[in-house]
């Protein structure tokens, strides 16, 4: 079989052509048949051009019925994986690979992305968010400037690739349908550690070593440093979440008897929370170091570094940003993009 002619060599043959060169020298000069310099020529007497004529393609091997089939069945189970979504309605089709759903997915503008990972929320979860954002939401800048925003989190030396997948439009990011329930940290040496930001100011790291209880959290946290903090700005509010040693009677007790305003928070709504971001900007600068830490011990020494290198401006954009309310009332208490 003689091979394909170049689209290139397209122009120089029917140039030799034109030059007065017979058939049989222009395939010898080009490599090909004489049938194929004849055709060429008959070509450009037909349609005024030497290129090839438009051709239809590799056939479909799917259905417009089939390829909606495939779009409805993804819609509906986010989570369904290309390699098992190869039946389709009536006969059975067994040429349709999971290549093939893939590309119908695409041509719909699904793809497989990483689902967002979120805590998950009940009815009365959302409700509680809802009732939270509806009594702050006409909050000004200014109001949120006199508050202390705190948490812990837990660093991991290793955590998993995370390589679940779900088909998503555009716009479908924060949705219930491509959101992943968590609730586990991943495996691995780690680090817990506290700390707490304001618009103006921001607290030591404090690195904990073991669980953190009710009489820990008293002891070691909130007589050091909170109470130390706020007796230095005394229009400021407390924030905490509603772990267990935050709402424990002996902690509450401990913050009244010091007269320690404290700011209502809805429950699981860490994205409600601008600290959740900074526990992110640190996490992304130390695994960005030039030698990552490769042990618990450099990790605390890294993460208490890094702390002290954020910008304070970095932290003054993210309370500022507190105008998540809105967002909050918008998903009727649901999952938000911050």
């Amino acid at each position: 079989m003689m091979p394909r002619v170049p689209a290139h060599l397209h122009e120089r043959a029917f140039g030799m052509l034109q030059g007065g060169m017979r058939t049989a020298d222009v395939a010898r000069a080009i490599n090909c048949h004489v049938c194929t310099v004849r055709r060429l020529r008959q070509r450009y007497r037909e349609m005024g051009r030497t290129a090839d004529r438009p051709r239809s393609g590799r056939p479909r091997v799917t259905t417009p019925a089939e390829d909606r089939y495939i779009l409805t069945s993804h819609l509906r189970d986010r989570y369904r994986m290309a390699t098992t979504a190869r039946v389709t309605p009536g006969t059975h089709n067994p040429s349709i690979s999971a290549q093939t759903v893939r590309n119908r997915l695409r041509e719909a503008g699904l793809r497989a992305c990483r689902p967002v990972v979120r805590k998950v929320l009940t009815r009365h979860h959302r409700q509680q968010c809802c009732l939270w954002a509806q009594t702050h939401h006409r909050w000004t800048r200014k109001d949120w400037q006199k508050v202390l925003y705190t948490d812990e989190s837990r660093f991991c030396l290793t955590r998993g690739d995370g390589r679940i997948r779900v088909y998503r439009q555009r716009n479908e990011r924060y949705t219930e349908a491509c959101t992943l329930g968590w609730d586990r940290f991943g495996g691995g040496g780690s680090v817990m550690v506290w700390g707490g930001v304001s618009q103006h100011h921001r607290t030591e790291l404090v690195i904990i070593a073991g669980n953190l209880n009710a009489v820990r959290y008293r002891e070691d946290i909130l007589l050091p440093h909170v109470v130390t903090f706020l007796q230095a700005h005394p229009d400021m509010t407390l924030q905490h979440d509603n772990a267990t040693s935050h709402t424990a009677r002996s902690v509450r007790d401990f913050l009244q008897d010091r007269n320690v305003s404290v700011l209502p928070w809805p429950p699981k709504s860490p994205d409600l929370n601008p600290i959740e971001h900074i526990w992110d900007l640190l996490d992304r600068r130390v695994r960005d170091r030039a030698i990552p830490p490769r042990n618990v011990r450099e990790l605390a020494g890294a993460l208490v570094e890094e702390w002290g290198n954020i910008s304070q401006q970095e932290l003054a954009n993210l309370v500022q940003s507190m105008r998540r309310c809105t967002a909050v009332l918008n998903a009727a208490g649901g999952h938000i993009r911050y």
